[in-house]
């Protein structure tokens, strides 16, 4: 099977599952296949990893396995900081960011991955904010190797879909598949989410469509037909909906809209597999997400990481410095020998010219995002307590 075949038949069972959440084990299951991996889940961590979980999984991974991870060795992942910071729907692999022998040195690989045969671990964000970070995983097991270019390509034409996947499940779990339920469901949603058929005729729109639509700043309904305020944003709608697929993946489309008050606003088009009725009417060809641009998450540590010319694994020794303390806790809370981490200091010292860790402290603090008067900065008390 060719890669546009294999993965226009994994996007398929994606959709499927976005609108039937039992099928996402099955779904997952295509993926791990599509992108030559082991097994496949999606789970969201935060920042305290109190809270983190997993929300779909194909099975691969024993539940034993599963279990320990979130109750013991999810604060002992080195790829916990990379997979935080990453960008959205951009590959990341562990075996390309933390050194072969860190990783192999650490009780995360000895005690969890190498019992189960697992070598590294793709991930992508699929969502992000300041609470958590919603991911798609891939495992990649010791007779498959460590991930390859190849594999990273194939992750990255499939997480869009993913991605927009869940939002649609999110939208229309625990409802039924009732009309009214539906209904109910989509306006229960904030963002403008309309649903339009080959011809661009409106078959559905939630409340918040109808009054983007009333207020007609962006767009409106011109005989039953979606239009919007802008020729470009309808020519290539236009182009969308008309041009035949021609066995080739399902194409999404991001526009970008102006409101009157000069906001930015972006239409997602996420294409939908559709089919003639009996009574010779087509189905839904596409849903359109309407809602406002939203803002970067704070790049503090990339800036940091840029700004000092600090390697991933330096970064995760200052964070996890600033944030737990001294070297034997950073160490624990790593999964790495205290002398890794003591040379990983020594570096970070002499790169950002700092002398001790309130220094470091400090030096996180001018970079992230300014604090109100009635929130003043503040020492953790681990250091407060040292001085």
């Amino acid at each position: 099977m060719d890669e546009a075949l294999a993965l226009s038949t994994t996007i398929e069972r994606v959709y499927d599952a976005a609108l039937a959440p039992e099928l996402w084990p099955d779904a997952l299951a295509k993926i791990a296949t599509f992108v030559e991996g082991y097994s496949a889940a999606i789970f969201s961590k935060t920042p305290t990893l109190t809270d983190s979980t997993i929300h779909h999984h194909d099975g691969r991974i024993d539940e034993a396995f599963r279990h320990s991870y979130f109750t013991q060795y999810i604060k002992l992942d080195p790829a916990n900081t990379l997979q935080y910071f990453a960008e959205l729907e951009k590959p990341v692999s562990v075996s390309s960011l933390v050194p072969p022998e860190e990783m192999m040195e650490s009780r995360f690989f000895q005690e969890w991955a190498a019992p189960q045969g697992l070598v590294d671990f793709v991930t992508v964000a699929l969502e992000k904010s300041r609470n958590s970070s919603a991911l798609l995983g891939v495992f990649r097991h010791a007779s498959q190797g460590v991930a390859d270019e190849k594999i990273m390509h194939r992750m990255a034409l499939i997480a869009p879909h993913v991605r927009r996947a869940v939002f649609i499940g999110r939208a229309l779990e625990q409802k039924a598949a009732q009309a009214a339920a539906l209904a109910d469901t989509l306006d229960s949603i904030g963002s403008a989410l309309i649903l339009i058929d080959r011809d661009g005729r409106i078959l559905h729109a939630n409340a918040a469509a109808y009054l983007a639509m009333e207020e007609r700043d962006l767009c409106h309904a011109l005989s039953g037909k979606l239009s919007f305020r802008q020729r470009a944003a309808n020519d290539a709608l236009r182009c969308l909906l008309t041009t035949p697929a021609s066995g080739q993946a399902p194409r999404d489309l991001r526009l970008t809209l102006t409101h009157d008050d000069g906001e930015t606003y972006l239409a997602h088009v996420l294409p939908l597999s559709f089919r003639t009725n009996r009574n010779g009417t087509h189905g839904a060809a596409a849903v359109i997400c309407l809602q406002r641009a939203a803002l970067e998450l704070d790049a503090a540590p990339r800036v940091i990481a840029k700004s000092y010319g600090l390697t991933p694994t330096e970064l995760r020794v200052l964070l996890a410095i600033v944030e737990i303390g001294g070297v034997p806790e950073t160490a624990e809370s790593l999964g790495i020998g205290e002398g890794t981490v003591k040379t990983h200091l020594r570096r970070i010292f002499a790169k950002t010219g700092a002398t001790r860790q309130a220094d470091l402290v400090r030096l996180v603090a001018t970079h992230a995002s300014p604090l109100s008067a009635e929130a003043p900065y503040r020492e953790p008390q681990h250091l407060a307590a040292a001085q």
